[in-house]
């Protein structure tokens, strides 16, 4: 009873915000209003069913109807937009289907936050620009088939000239909306909905003084019926335009989403599973499809407000979806009157609110790599494109991060005086017979080159003095063909020079690998050491094997001041 009604209260309260979000959403995208509530809606509901996280709410998001309008702007009728958005949700749910059935969700750890963060910046700007003409009361310019941001800077210079009633009807909207939130902090009223005051308060502003007939646009009738299913329309050539842009926003949108899912799975300790979520996320999108809705994702805004409600499970969100279906039956016949100069002002606030900039900062100055990241995502959002932006940003977070997973660590050990195995450090006797060394990191062929220089180290460290090389493999994970094949040829060439190898800290996997490749079968029990549950590892064993090879002591050896004894040694790494 009691999850009951901590759903029902967090499932009213995101419908409240959903509601004028959702118009405002559909006309960044250059749609009617109604194609917003309508994915506010289906697509919440469903993938309220599916979520792997209990409080993200999906639906129409900021940053997807920014990249949604950057793909689809170019069309000339509504008609046409309306088909090209239904198609990029069946593309976008299509590819992240695909991307859970290949189990491929936990590969979105890899793709570095910086990306959303220039994403981010740069979106929120175009978004300001795009939508000042809406609040200046001007009209749009140019060549549909322009480049966005070149249409967006012919509409702000050759527009026209500013409408006064329509300017001082957006900025009263801003005002309001920033009197409601001091208000609400100085009241500590968490839950208020500012926005779908203001948005009721100037629709009635508008029928009351007449301000459509002053030449104030306002969003129109919206049908008082709830979203059917219909096919969209299946064109080739569409198809082959849309899919570069549906693949970007079918990554942003899991970005989105799975970074919200972790951030609230982690502030309530659930268990988040990151296939689950992509699942989740195309289902949400392809099924609406079919109900003509545009593209979405998991709403930070509106998630937060399900989560300061205090919702328990998935079922707030399938609330929210039938509140927002009865706000429309009921009270679409007074969105009519709702202007459109004051949904571009609340999206104006929301653009400013969408750049952290303590997130901002921290990316830039955390890293090399993060500002690098931040700043081309970003110039790229602004100067190019929105969906090729994510790309860029996807992929350079894969050519910053693979070299860094390939990079592996060399380590040399020392047996001190006392018997003590440790890392070797500037000032310690090495053993002239016996060279310690150990390999840390993944063993596949993205790390070939640090490999091939480690061997050649290793090499390079034996003289005709050196009898035995223990190789220590506990911390090398998940050898490859590539991997095992340089493994194995500098055994060979440190077994041409007389050397004995030991290997020690082999792994289960790691020795399998062996048997299957032939490695195994090249040495003698006695040159591996398999890894030890016990507190002798295996690198100890090795090392004290490696003794007793040793017939000829050197005048390091320190057996000398263990009085002969290999039984003396201790491991402390």
């Amino acid at each position: 009873m009691v999850e009951a009604k901590a759903d029902l209260l967090g499932g009213l309260s995101v419908a409240a915000v959903a509601v004028p979000q959702a118009m405002a959403y559909a006309m960044i995208a250059g749609l009617p209003a109604e194609y917003g509530l309508y994915t506010a809606i289906v697509m919440t509901g469903i993938g309220a069913l599916f979520d792997s996280s209990r409080q993200l709410i999906n639906g129409p998001t900021n940053a997807i109807s920014i990249a949604l309008l950057s793909a689809i702007g170019g069309f000339e009728t509504v008609d046409e937009k309306i088909q090209a958005a239904a198609l990029m949700a069946a593309l976008v749910g299509t590819i992240q289907l695909a991307i859970s059935f290949a189990r491929l969700g936990d590969l979105t750890r890899y793709i570095s936050h910086s990306v959303i963060v220039g994403f981010t910046a740069g979106a929120s700007l175009l978004l300001v620009m795009d939508q000042l003409k809406n609040l200046l009361g001007q009209k749009a310019v140019g060549d549909v088939h322009d480049h966005f941001l070149v249409r967006v800077w012919r509409s702000l210079t050759q527009g026209g000239d500013i409408h006064l009633p329509t300017l001082l009807t957006g900025l009263a909207a801003i005002a309001l909306v920033v009197a409601f939130r001091r208000a609400k902090a100085w009241l500590r009223v968490p839950l208020f909905p500012e926005f779908l005051v203001v948005v009721i308060m100037m629709a009635a502003a508008t029928r009351y003084y007449g301000l459509d007939e002053m030449g104030v646009k306002v969003v129109g009738k919206i049908p008082v019926s709830l979203p059917s299913p219909h096919m969209f329309s299946l064109d080739a050539t569409l198809l082959r335009d849309l899919a570069p842009s549906a693949l970007a926003v079918a990554l942003l949108g899991l970005l989105e989403a799975i970074a919200m899912s972790k951030a609230l799975a982690a502030a309530n300790r659930q268990k988040l599973d990151a296939n689950q979520q992509c699942f989740s996320e195309g289902m949400a999108n392809l099924s609406g499809s079919f109900f003509g809705c545009m593209p979405g994702s998991g709403s930070l805004t509106r998630s937060a407000i399900n989560q300061q409600a205090g919702a328990r499970t998935q079922w707030a969100g399938v609330i929210s979806a039938v509140a927002v279906a009865v706000i429309m039956l009921v009270f679409g016949p007074y969105a009519q009157f709702i202007p459109r100069s004051a949904l571009a002002g609340l999206l104006m606030l929301t653009a400013a609110r969408m750049v952290n900039l303590h997130d901002l900062r921290y990316h830039v100055r955390a890293s090399h790599f993060d500002a690098a990241i931040v700043a081309t995502t970003a110039i790229a959002a602004f100067a190019i494109s929105i969906e090729f932006c994510v790309l860029i940003g996807v992929v350079m977070s894969f050519m910053l991060a693979v070299p860094r997973t390939g990079n592996m660590l060399l380590t040399e050990f020392v047996v001190a005086a006392d018997g003590g195995i440790h890392e070797h450090v500037p000032g310690d006797l090495v053993c002239g017979r016996i060279l310690i060394f150990g390999l840390e990191g993944e063993m596949y062929f993205g790390s070939a080159q640090s490999l091939e220089a480690h061997f050649d180290t290793i090499e390079g460290r034996v003289t005709a003095e050196t009898k035995v090389v223990v190789l220590r493999l506990k911390r090398a994970r998940n050898p490859d063909a590539v991997g095992m094949a340089m493994l194995e040829a500098a055994l060979d060439r440190l077994e041409r020079r007389g050397v004995h190898v030991v290997l020690c800290g082999v792994r289960a996997d790691m020795y399998e690998g062996f048997k299957r490749c032939g490695i195994a079968s090249k040495l003698s029990k006695d040159q591996i050491f398999l890894e030890q549950s016990v507190r002798q590892t295996s690198t100890l064993l090795a090392v004290r094997h490696a003794y007793e090879l040793v017939t000829d002591p050197c005048p390091t050896c320190p057996r000398r001041s263990l009085d002969g004894r290999v039984q003396g040694m201790y491991f402390v790494i």
